[in-house]
């Protein structure tokens, strides 16, 4: 395999600059040399971020030298886990901890979320960062619960013992769809008599997520229907009857059209978050008509990127705004492609590759989720899009995960 032409680079904030920086990167069957941009003119904000509410759903970090494997209980490095929530609270963003992105489900089980949330809650007020944390019910064995009413009494107590741990963590609540409720409801009536029990209990207003199954294939069908149109139907119906226990609703099932229409039809004061990390730069901008907030995953790989679209929104730029979202577009939808639920490898390989952690590794053993070829493609759209922090460690750090994988460099 020989090596051919030069890659382009470059990215908006840098005008196309170039580093002497370069990297032989697998490029459809063939060795190609990428030289790296410069990183793009990002900025922390010198105050609050007005015009959005914006949360990065961030990912953690594991101890090197710790059995992550497939199957061990998760095993984390606190402080690289802990460190990397500071730096998206640096740049003006709220963390979303304890979600799909932590890993729930693959590879975090509750006591290793229980002890995220409690240290997150603790960082979170020390310097005053905005956190909410994910409540479910994976401290359940599915196999374990009951059919009809008993089994829906005791998801709705799991969901419970979860909402306690993130109230007393001082964290906003995120309540996440359930395996477990997906499994034993047979109506869409099933899912609004547990939903209504938990709304009529919280303390504060909380945040509805509703995770497609692109993202969790378990959750086919949620709200009772695999036909989206009667799922939403039921979905509003639930805001509607509790739009006083609902702060907002989070929305990860990839369709820009329908979170529009969705969040036209809320009720007054209830957030649409969108969870749409392919179409999040129209969404947030929004129309005329309105505009989302966001809660998602790509966030925690273009914080930089986000926190200063964010801020050229409150100086009122909105195009401004959307050109450095776009900018980040093509990487968010190769992190996010299918099989979506890997998307947390990517993740991981950004943070590894800006310096967040000290390995490419994920608990559950899924660094090993995408190819060579996928992270080779998420490694040049990032520095495409100005997100490599620092070109040099980016590129010796490529290398090194190339060499291992047997690409010559």
């Amino acid at each position: 395999m020989s090596v051919i032409d030069e890659m382009p680079s470059g990215n908006l904030t840098t005008t196309g600059n170039l580093t002497t920086t370069a990297v032989t990167l697998p490029v459809d069957g063939e060795l190609r040399r990428h030289r790296l941009g410069a990183p793009g003119s990002w900025r922390r904000p010198q105050q609050p971020i007005r015009s959005r509410i914006a949360y990065a759903a961030a990912h953690v970090v594991p101890r090197v030298t710790a059995e992550n494997v497939p199957g061990a209980p998760a095993d984390l490095d606190w402080d690289a886990t802990l460190a990397f929530r500071h730096q998206l609270w640096s740049y003006g963003l709220g963390v979303a901890d304890a979600m799909d992105t932590a890993q729930r489900g693959m590879g975090m089980g509750w006591e290793a979320t229980a002890e995220l949330i409690r240290r997150s809650g603790e960082e979170a007020a020390r310097v005053g960062g905005r956190l909410a944390c994910g409540a479910g019910t994976d401290q359940l064995d599915i196999a374990d619960v009951p059919s009809g009413t008993p089994g829906l009494r005791m998801i709705a107590d799991a969901y419970r013992e979860q909402i306690h741990v993130v109230t007393e963590a001082g964290a906003g609540v995120v309540v996440m769809a359930s395996r477990a409720l997906a499994a034993v409801a047979q109506s869409r009536e099933d899912y609004l008599t547990v939903y209504r029990a938990l709304l009529a209990d919280v303390e504060r207003p909380v945040i509805l997520h509703w995770l497609g199954d692109m993202f969790d294939p378990a959750l086919r069908g949620y709200w009772g229907s695999t036909d989206v149109a009667a799922a939403t139907e039921t979905f509003v119906r639930l805001i509607e009857e509790n739009a006083d226990s609902v702060d907002g609703v989070k929305v990860s099932l990839l369709d820009a059209s329908h979170e529009i229409a969705l969040r036209r039809a809320l009720p007054d004061g209830v957030r649409l978050y969108t969870g749409d990390d392919f179409n999040y730069p129209e969404l947030i901008v929004g129309d005329g008509d309105g505009h989302s907030d966001a809660l998602l995953g790509i966030f925690a790989a273009i914080y930089p990127a986000a926190s200063t679209a964010l801020q050229e929104l409150d100086s009122g730029d909105p195009d401004q705004a959307r050109e450095i979202l776009d900018s980040t577009r093509d990487l968010g939808r190769l992190v996010f492609e299918a099989p979506t639920y890997y998307y947390k490898t990517g993740i991981a390989f950004l943070a590894w590759l800006n310096g967040h952690q000290p390995g490419f590794s994920l608990v559950g053993g899924l660094a090993s989720g995408r190819s060579v070829t996928h992270l080779s493609g998420v490694f040049v759209l990032a520095d495409r899009a100005g997100l490599l922090a620092d070109p040099d460690l980016a590129a010796h750090r490529m290398r090194t995960y190339l060499k291992l994988n047997g690409v010559s460099q």
